[in-house]
């Protein structure tokens, strides 16, 4: 038995994934990439209890009026000024509203549940807005090169450059009214929200793709099908995308928490989302004043916050390392 601080060793006929040899020779060659993923992740507790609670949050996100309806609370925007004392504080948690009421005498877990609905929504939409632009600038950069690489390129660097918490005040003052801005492409509230986060996230993915791509561009089976006659367009989307699937993920992945807490700033600030609208960023906000006498009305959306935001991190390190042998534990 090894010592507690001593390297793991693998049997002296392993790969270098730790395989017995007789499942490292004939029998992983003949399985699938999605197999050999499916594998390496199964082996990693970690990540699929993190993939667990996503799921989670997922569901309660989808059936939130159901769980509301199941635990008998009232709906996120109801109001009871009964539930408030002769000082207009909050009551605590108890059976009829498990996480107590807020100042206005709403119920926190009704709103907590709802919540899951904003942050997930603006942050799945947002993440694929996102990857969608990255991807392709990213490509167009990386394959092309020249004067287009150099004219996005500068373009990323102008956009990394700008203040994202300015623009997203301008952005949200901009488009306060009725009809928005832009023509009506940019409703007040998460449309505002999904705009800034999906304007100030691109040029990372983009920067991610290009890289990769000036790397394949070089590679031979690039080379063997340029000589065979094949057009620009055929090699970026038959040759070099399906090499890019893997860094997609991840980073897509990577990328949700990340939109998650960018939304639930923007709350915090009272940019784009509506006062009324059950947001976690927006009632850590409203808690800020009363933490020290109503500890529950900051506490279970922090909590709910952090749970998800972890549980995404963990998931995108157990994506990488199933996508890349290389990585693997």
């Amino acid at each position: 038995m090894s010592s507690p601080g001593a390297p793991e060793t693998l049997d002296p006929g392993a790969d270098s994934e730790g395989l017995a040899p007789a499942e490292s020779g004939s029998d992983i060659a003949a399985r699938s990439p999605l197999e050999l993923f499916w594998r390496r992740l199964r082996r990693d507790k970690v990540a699929l209890t993190a993939l667990g609670v996503v799921g989670f949050v997922v569901l309660v996100a989808i059936f939130a009026p159901l769980i509301v309806k199941l635990f008998g609370t009232p709906g996120p925007n109801v109001q009871n000024p009964d539930l408030l004392d002769d000082f207009g504080l909050p009551s605590g948690p108890s059976s009829d509203n498990p996480m107590g009421v807020d100042e206005r005498g709403r119920d926190v877990f009704s709103r907590v549940v709802y919540g899951s609905r904003l942050s997930l929504e603006v942050a799945f939409i947002a993440t694929g807005i996102t990857v969608v632009i990255g991807v392709t600038l990213g490509m167009i950069a990386g394959f092309y090169r020249g004067w287009v690489d150099t004219l996005l390129a500068r373009t990323m660097d102008l956009m990394l450059a700008f203040p994202v918490l300015v623009l997203a005040i301008g952005v949200g003052v901009a488009c306060s009214g009725r009809e928005g801005c832009l023509g009506g492409a940019i409703q007040p509230g998460r449309g505002v929200v999904i705009f800034v986060i999906s304007v100030a996230s691109w040029p990372y993915m983009a920067r991610i793709i290009r890289g990769q791509v000036l790397s394949l561009r070089e590679r031979e089976f690039v080379e063997a099908a340029r000589s065979l006659g094949a057009s620009n367009t055929r090699i970026i989307f038959r040759e070099i995308l399906p090499n890019l699937i893997a860094p997609i993920i991840v980073y897509s992945t990577i990328l949700i928490p990340q939109n998650i807490l960018f939304e639930a700033a923007l709350s915090f600030l009272g940019v784009g989302v509506d006062v009324n609208t059950p947001s976690w960023g927006q009632m850590i906000a409203s808690a800020t004043g009363i933490f020290d006498i109503a500890w529950w009305f900051m506490v279970f959306p922090g909590l709910a916050l952090v749970t998800t935001v972890l549980a995404f991190n963990i998931v995108g390190d157990g994506l990488q390392d199933a996508l890349n042998p290389r990585t693997s534990k």
